[in-house]
């Protein structure tokens, strides 16, 4: 049986920082508490500490509200949630709310009759009022809200936007569209902002060549083929997320066009099956796992009252490099 000893030996840290992390007690660096939080895993340890800590909780379940369970981003997000609430002793419950507001506040209004402990939500343009934070712990995941004392957790949206924009303009692109995410939601609009500033910069920007397509596959399959039946310059293409880089491909070949010889494509997310299909998929990747992982370590701390460093973490995201753009000159 794992001792608290012998996941302290795995992790190569000390007893003491063992129980730090297990009753989130005191600073632990966040790259320490992921080595002790795989060691747990790896170990199937089971802190009896943590369980006897958690006998005063109300039902040790936390409700984890997502958008669109069928976009593979949201499954890989929800590993991660799961995967750190069962070493704390906690079962998640999920929501699927289809990207609706009213489905997520009849949800919240559920999961508070259930006197639940905690609540992660993505929400798609919710509004959570300090006044429900004050009622029930909240961290919002990817999709950052408004109020400023409200935890959130997501991916450099912005950033992404620009490497994705520049990277293209880098291989030779020139008309460049984009396939932008839903209006309401602020991740869309900081993608498509920083596309914008990029290409203002160079001086190369038209608005006509941005359509919405909603972060839908087959939404963004009908736009893209729409778009290059009008604009034939187009030889480059940001979508907001990579289902829409996928729909945009599908477009494409339906055009009797290559990829990357006659269109380039990019998405954002780096969800794994951007690397099953052909050509494999060139995106800007957030680290998905880790954004769940630290969303759900941040709910155990305001379960259990104990201060959070950190309010609101940005987490960086990078260039996969793959076959459907062009390759840089070396």
């Amino acid at each position: 049986m794992a001792t608290i000893r012998s996941v302290a030996k795995l992790a190569g840290v000390s007893v003491a920082t063992v129980s730090r992390v297990l009753n989130q007690r005191g600073y632990v660096h966040i790259e320490t508490e992921k080595k002790v939080l795989k060691a747990i895993k790896e170990l199937n340890y089971t802190p009896s500490s943590v369980a006897r800590s958690l006998n005063n909780k109300k039902t040790n379940t936390i409700g984890l509200i997502l958008p669109d369970i069928t976009n593979p981003f949201f499954p890989e997000l929800a590993r991660a949630i799961e995967d750190v609430m069962q070493i704390y002793g906690y079962t998640v419950v999920l929501c699927n709310s289809d990207g609706s507001v009213e489905k997520e506040q009849e949800y919240i209004d559920i999961l508070k009759q259930k006197y639940i402990d905690g609540i992660i939500i993505s929400t798609s343009n919710f509004v959570i009022d300090q006044e429900l934070f004050s009622q029930i712990p909240i961290v919002t995941l990817d999709r950052h809200v408004t109020s400023e004392k409200i935890p959130s957790v997501e991916g450099g949206n912005y950033e992404g936007a620009k490497l994705a924009t520049e990277f293209l303009l880098s291989t030779g692109c020139k008309h460049i569209a984009h396939l932008q995410g839903p209006e309401t939601i602020r991740n869309a609009r900081e993608r498509r902002d920083g596309y914008i500033d990029v290409l203002k910069a160079k001086g190369c920007f038209d608005g006509n060549l941005i359509v919405a397509a909603d972060y839908d596959i087959k939404k963004a399959t009908k736009v893209t083929f729409e778009l290059l039946e009008r604009d034939s310059s187009i030889d480059g293409i940001f979508a907001g997320n990579d289902l829409m880089a996928i729909g945009a491909l599908k477009a494409i070949q339906m055009h009797g066009l290559r990829v990357p010889d006659d269109i380039s494509v990019i998405g954002f997310d780096g969800i794994a099956l951007g690397e099953m299909i052909y050509p494999e998929l060139t995106t800007i990747a957030q680290p998905i796992y880790d954004m769940g992982a630290i969303a759900a370590r941040i709910l155990v701390k305001l379960i259990e009252e104990v201060p959070l460093e950190s309010t609101h973490h940005k987490l960086d995201v990078q260039l996969v490099e793959r076959r459907t753009t062009r390759r840089l000159s070396t």
